[in-house]
């Protein structure tokens, strides 16, 4: 289940961050200089890596919070009545957590709607409790979020480290959310990229590292 669940969640996050480091070259050649100085061009970028790569996981964080790929996180259900903030819960209500509403609220956030993943590199994200909770919070949290931040760790790694990006164009890509179940991008994302030059002339062939 872990594999069926987090296969078009990740997918979807990867298509968001990949649009806003479009729309936000600046930040693109941040990440790409924190790879190029901490793993190289010798070899593709790997687990063991990511401990040194800081605003990488800011970035990721960063699209987490401006775009939760599960907007109102999963249903939960009472299991007894209960009070909570002075309301009576009944067993059996369901409760829907709007993450997307907590993630821009500006009495949490400074300016809440600006795409600034400097914001993450001052604060852990796992432990901002009730103020970033992608993935969910306490026992009933996400089992694959460590697993889904190492896939998309690597695979945005690799993106950056492999490829140079450019938009279609000149217009700013089209970051208008759909409706459903997972928020995904309204118009599919659409990119141009072209192998880096330091990655067709390293000693470590292209086919492997790519």
């Amino acid at each position: 289940m872990m594999f069926i669940a987090g296969t078009e969640t990740t997918v979807t996050t990867m298509e968001w961050v990949m649009s806003l480091l479009l729309n936000h070259p600046e930040v693109l050649q941040k990440v790409k200089a924190e790879i190029h100085s901490q793993v190289g061009c010798e070899r593709l970028i790997n687990d063991l890596d990511l401990a040194k790569l800081p605003y990488l996981r800011c970035v990721i964080n960063e699209t987490f919070r401006l775009y939760p790929t599960v907007p109102l996180l999963l249903p939960h259900c009472s299991s007894a009545d209960c009070t909570v903030g002075g309301f009576h819960i009944p067993r059996g209500t369901i409760l829907l957590v709007n993450a997307w509403s907590m993630h821009r609220d500006p009495k949490l956030w400074e300016e809440p709607t600006k795409f600034k993943p400097e914001r993450f590199e001052e604060i852990n994200g796992e432990r901002e409790g009730f103020k970033f909770i992608p993935f969910g919070m306490g026992r009933r949290a996400c089992p694959g979020a460590g697993m889904a931040m190492r896939v998309m760790s690597l695979a945005l790694g690799a993106f950056i480290q492999c490829f140079d990006w450019e938009m279609v164009g000149k217009e700013m890509v089209d970051m208008t959310s759909g409706f459903g179940f997972l928020m995904a991008k309204t118009k599919p994302l659409e990119a141009v990229c072209t192998p880096c030059p330091s990655m067709t002339a390293s000693s470590l062939s292209f086919d492997k590292i790519c």
